[in-house]
């Protein structure tokens, strides 16, 4: 289902302690790719493999021009010997390209960890991102994913 959210400022929520948010770029592919099939697993991403795939793809502009400006990652900090890991990502394109959806920024993703779920960090990369330009956004969500509705609708999205 089409949601849409219209110009109008937003409040940027941080960030629970301990994560950092950034832009992505195409070396954070298979990460992307990994956590995106911990966060949707089958039927949505069959394996891993398609899920660093279709992240591949989202790079390469299959979905539309890929904003890196106005999307973001979280990961949690790391001890100090270890990495941060990613647990989190909103993708955004200028413009989808498919048919009916309006011309504008359009969340393709918005995916976290599912041990980060219900902590606000999906509330922390979406105002991150929309405060990034104070334009139109769109996104699709599946109608029965209740938690996802709720949220958008929270964010000013509305059915469109």
């Amino acid at each position: 289902m089409l949601y849409i959210r219209e110009p109008a400022a937003v409040a940027v929520v941080p960030p629970p302690p301990g994560v950092l948010l950034r832009e992505p770029s195409p070396t954070d592919t298979e990460a992307l790719g990994r956590l995106y099939y911990e966060a949707y697993n089958p039927p949505v991403v069959d394996n891993e493999t398609a899920g660093i795939e279709d992240i591949r793809l989202t790079f390469e502009g299959t979905y539309g021009p890929l904003s890196l400006a106005g999307s973001r990652l979280a990961f949690a900090a790391g001890a100090s010997d270890e990495a941060p890991t990613l647990i989190g990502a909103v993708l955004v394109v200028d413009r989808a390209p498919w048919p009916g959806t309006p011309d504008c920024p359009f969340i393709i993703e918005a995916f976290t960890s599912p041990a980060w779920r219900r902590k606000g960090l999906a509330t922390a990369l979406l105002t991150e991102c929309m405060t990034q330009s104070p334009v139109r956004y769109a996104l699709n969500v599946l109608p029965d994913n209740t938690a996802a509705v709720k949220l958008y609708e929270v964010l000013g999205f509305q059915p469109g």
